[in-house]
């Protein structure tokens, strides 16, 4: 008897860190990234503002992320391609950015891709950390994809 718990506990303990193993590759495969969330998209004066909440995972500050976005109406088609510089952003902090689009009816807006990197200056991190694992999200009824 005493035997066979042996067995199970030894067992028990194998599987616990198979278990911590594989949860420790999946952060590993995560590893630092930037998260951008589509927040808000508001009706303005002259247009939409779009909001987006922006967060580096990263060790260290990208100080100017620009990237190139497609705005995409409800019935699939481009409705104007622009660029949307983030500006700074801090490692492990939170911050918002917004953008004002004249003559965008905010209740048309379907989609927002983000297309590419139009610019990541982000030091010894390097250009990809603006681009690679690149975690998107949306709040909104407008997706956000890339």
């Amino acid at each position: 008897m005493e035997r066979a718990m042996g067995i199970s506990h030894f067992g028990a303990a194998a599987a616990a860190c198979v278990f911590m193993l594989a949860q420790g590759a999946r952060a590993e495969e995560a590893g630092p990234h930037l998260a951008i969330e589509l927040n808000a998209v508001a009706p303005a004066e002259t247009g939409c503002l779009i909001s987006f909440m922006a967060r580096n995972g990263h060790p260290a500050a990208i100080e100017r992320a620009v990237f190139e976005t497609v705005l995409i109406d409800r019935a699939g088609q481009v409705e104007r391609l622009t660029l949307f510089d983030f500006g700074e952003l801090p490692a492990g902090r939170p911050r918002v950015r917004q953008f004002s689009i004249p003559g965008l009816a905010c209740d048309d807006l379907g989609q927002i891709l983000i297309n590419g990197t139009s610019a990541c200056e982000a030091g010894a991190l390097g250009e990809a950390a603006c681009a690679e694992g690149l975690d998107l999200s949306s709040r909104t009824d407008v997706e956000l994809i890339g």
